[in-house]
């Protein structure tokens, strides 16, 4: 079986991916650094369902570090990368822009050197649906142009996604990028709305519910998302003998590489998120209607038809499925 490079591996995405590897029988090396972004405990907490586990080797590694990244790469014997480490967050980067420069654009550099110089077979990463930036048709298609992002966390992603492109055509390097739409799920992140909505309410305390309420997100399920980035991965990037320059579809190439939104397909209005979570553990939230913050988009739809044609994978979670499943684990993890 294949051994698989899985950075961000103490992450939310990461952990599950690695889990579902090893379970399938897939040898794992997995690389994180732990930052303090958030809670370290729940990060060393994934971290434990993994350690032990046959076929699992962990390296505790900052990837913008150049000469240890080379290091890692020039040992490690994988023939697959997914590259799922970065510094998250959109508000964030607003006030921490260096921290996605060093995270997402140096690291993302070094491990594309890693790939080119020791025989990696695909490269498997994540972008993010924050790209589509600016764009208003609606739903977002990977055959859009996304020129016009709106933080800086977006920029690092699309430049991600060029810096890949690059890597593909010069030297043929399999890339396939995975634009994810707000993932959610058991072991997830605290600085993400779900998370912080059950927090609240179960505490008692207010919520703040941008946009009035009114925005919309493609909220996805972690275990679709795992399975869209593992058949993904199996399915290594091919060029596209169609393309053509006079009329670029930014998604494909003649390289061997591609982009794929990895999204529900189903934009859930925040005030019915906050609905379904309150039906779920029986108490009322206190609800504040507050602006759109700086960086935030109105809404997020995906339009997943180039991943069902060519992976054949379509997420189809249903919200209220997925949040009780999130606020089962909630409780028990917390104690609460």
């Amino acid at each position: 079986m294949p051994r698989h490079m899985v950075t961000g591996a103490a992450g939310f995405i990461g952990s599950h991916v690695a889990q579902h590897l090893l379970a399938r029988g897939d040898e794992v090396v997995g690389v994180d650094c732990v930052n303090d972004y958030y809670d370290v405990r729940l990060k060393e907490a994934r971290l434990k369902r993994l350690e032990g586990r046959p076929g699992f080797r962990f390296e505790r590694l900052d990837l913008s570090d150049r000469a240890k990244t080379a290091e890692l790469f020039a040992t490690s014997g994988c023939t697959r990368v997914i590259h799922l480490a970065a510094q998250a967050g959109v508000r964030y980067s607003l006030t921490n822009p260096h921290a996605y420069v060093d995270a997402n654009l140096q690291a993302f550099m070094n491990v594309l050197e890693g790939c080119r110089h020791h025989g990696v077979e695909h490269l498997t990463y994540a972008s993010s649906s924050s790209v589509y930036g600016l764009n208003t048709e609606m739903p977002f298609s990977v055959r859009d142009n996304v020129d016009h992002p709106l933080s800086l966390y977006a920029a690092t992603k699309k430049a991600n996604e060029l810096m890949a492109h690059c890597y593909s055509h010069l030297y043929r390097l399999p890339t396939t990028g995975l634009r994810f739409f707000t993932v959610y799920g058991p072991w997830g992140r605290p600085d993400m709305a779900m998370f912080l909505f059950a927090k609240a309410i179960l505490a008692g305390e207010p919520i703040q519910v941008f946009g009035h309420g009114a925005m919309r997100r493609d909220f996805t399920y972690i275990d679709d998302i795992v399975e869209g980035v593992v058949r993904t991965s199996d399915h290594t990037a091919e060029p596209d003998p169609a393309w053509s320059g006079a009329a670029p579809v930014p998604g494909r190439s003649t390289a061997p590489f591609r982009v794929y939104n990895i999204g529900n397909n189903t934009p859930v209005e925040l005030l019915h998120l906050i609905d379904v979570i309150e039906r779920e553990l029986g108490k009322k939230a206190i609800r504040q209607l507050v602006p759109m913050q700086p960086g935030d988009v109105p809404a997020t739809y995906a339009d997943v038809a180039d991943l069902v044609e060519d992976v054949g994978f379509k997420p189809s979670t249903p919200i209220e499925v997925g949040v009780a499943r999130f606020l089962a684990w909630y409780r028990d993890f917390y104690r609460v």
